[in-house]
């Protein structure tokens, strides 16, 4: 019987949740996009001495034990590393999260008009409900590139004081035949068009209130219609990370899929006191939701040409030290889990889902159908686990992702699993998964960390 985590706790211990909670809530508030949260995992590697590897690499540094070390993947994606007291290639034990989330893209050329209003042509990434995303206040966040490298960070709609952006939808009184639709086609995706500016700059003129914006851009923020071109600029919901329930038990905030993961796997990493046994390792990746393709995805390599860095500092061969060290690893694929709603348990199999409340969460295998496209993680490495979430007092759940046949998902871990690593999928349920707010349990967040630290010093 899977018992809830929030009564093992006394008083002060609670207030360690809450505390951890806050900190976790600022993360949220502030990390909107992939970009955000490398540069704010930076920040906080940089306050624990951890040093960027191409310091090392540019000095002709060896590495040596308990040196803490970041790589920094284009600003998009980062790796970090404590060195252990055993040889590397005994093996790493790894945490692995994402830090993208479903939202919407401005498209290359993207600003028009019609009939007196100026919109964003957006393009939605990652898997939604597009009718989510329609009538809600939205924030800009992301990076434009001008011909000159130079770069403009953008970040509009979170202030107080700033204007916000929202996606139109049609009235009750005339969508009879918009209601008859299915719920995949009420809002096509090219209509996920995002409304910016409604004052003309000139009465006489043709498109002129996608003038008077581009007006405003370019005398606030220096940017030209072209500079779009070279933008990476993402709409979130606009708002901070809130507090839900009158016992503000969980918490309510866009992009938890999979920030949750991504803080308590980082939180976990740099509380790390003394100098571990075995090399650790925290993957925090980009463009898990769309596939993890391209450059700064898991895909990409850059994690395995980092281990070949790294083992060349530390003096070995190169080439035969990847392998072993890959083989010998143990990882941990820290992503969430969709949590058992009371309110849709037709698509669940109680048996095996997952609780909010009831602590981290281990998925075996993920994919769809007859697990196809999952990583299967084997009995050994699962009852290993086991043993020392239960030495270390942790409170766990192993899940399912919805009942056999109603769909399913992926994560990162058949990747690692290509390289020989041990893996499974452990993370924190979470209800409303890739809607605008997501929902999670404060006694999950805490759980998960501790879980994190447990696997670091114990696997």
């Amino acid at each position: 019987m899977i018992k809830n985590a929030w009564s093992k706790y006394d008083k002060n211990t609670l207030n360690e949740v809450y505390a951890l909670c806050e900190d976790y809530k600022n993360f949220l508030s502030i990390c909107k996009t992939e970009r955000e949260t490398v540069k704010e995992i930076i920040k906080r590697c940089e306050s624990k001495g951890f040093r960027n590897l191409e310091e090392y690499i540019n000095n002709n540094n060896l590495l040596k034990k308990g040196d803490k070390i970041y790589v920094n993947n284009n600003g998009k994606s980062v790796v970090l590393f404590i060195i252990g007291e055993k040889d590397i290639t005994d093996g790493i034990n790894i945490l692995g999260a994402h830090i993208d989330s479903p939202r919407l893209d401005l498209k290359a050329n993207t600003i028009y008009e019609e009939d007196n209003f100026a919109y964003f042509d957006t393009h939605y990434y990652g898997g939604i409900k597009k009718y989510q995303w329609v009538t809600l206040p939205l924030a800009l966040h992301g990076v434009v590139i001008k011909k000159n490298q130079e770069k403009i960070e953008i970040n509009i709609g979170e202030d107080p004081d700033d204007m916000v952006f929202e996606i139109t939808d049609l009235l009750p009184h005339l969508a009879q035949k918009q209601m008859d639709k299915k719920a995949s086609e009420l809002i096509e995706g090219e209509n996920l068009d995002v409304l910016i500016g409604s004052i003309p700059l000139d009465t006489k003129e043709n498109s002129s209130v996608k003038k008077n914006i581009l007006n405003i851009l370019k005398e606030k923020y220096d940017i030209m219609e072209e500079d779009f071109l070279s933008a990476e600029i993402e709409v979130v919901p606009a708002g901070y990370a809130k507090d839900l329930g009158f016992d503000r038990s969980m918490i309510t905030s866009y992009g938890q899929d999979d920030r949750i993961c991504a803080y308590t796997s980082l939180q976990a990493f740099l509380d790390i006191k003394d100098i571990p046994k075995k090399t650790l390792s925290c993957i925090l990746v980009d463009k898990e939701e769309i596939g993890s393709v391209g450059s700064s995805s898991m895909q990409s390599h850059f994690f395995d040409n980092a281990i070949a860095e790294i083992t060349g500092l530390l003096g070995k061969n190169t080439d035969i030290a990847v392998r072993r060290t890959l083989k010998n690893s143990k990882m941990l694929s820290s992503d969430v889990n969709a949590a058992y709603d009371p309110l849709y348990k037709d698509v669940m199999d109680k048996r095996n889902s997952s609780f909010l409340g009831c602590g981290l969460v281990f998925c075996k295998y993920t994919g769809s159908k007859g697990k196809s496209g999952s990583n299967d993680a084997d009995a050994e490495y699962v009852a290993e686990l086991r043993k020392i979430m239960d030495d270390n007092n942790i409170s766990y759940q192993l899940s399912e992702l919805g009942k056999v046949d109603m769909g399913g998902g992926g994560t990162i871990a058949y990747i690692l699993a290509n390289y020989n690593v041990k893996v499974i999928d452990c993370g924190v349920g979470v209800l409303n998964m890739h809607a605008p707010w997501e929902i999670t349990s404060k006694i999950d967040v805490y759980e998960a960390y501790r879980g994190y630290i447990a696997f670091l010093e114990n696997a």
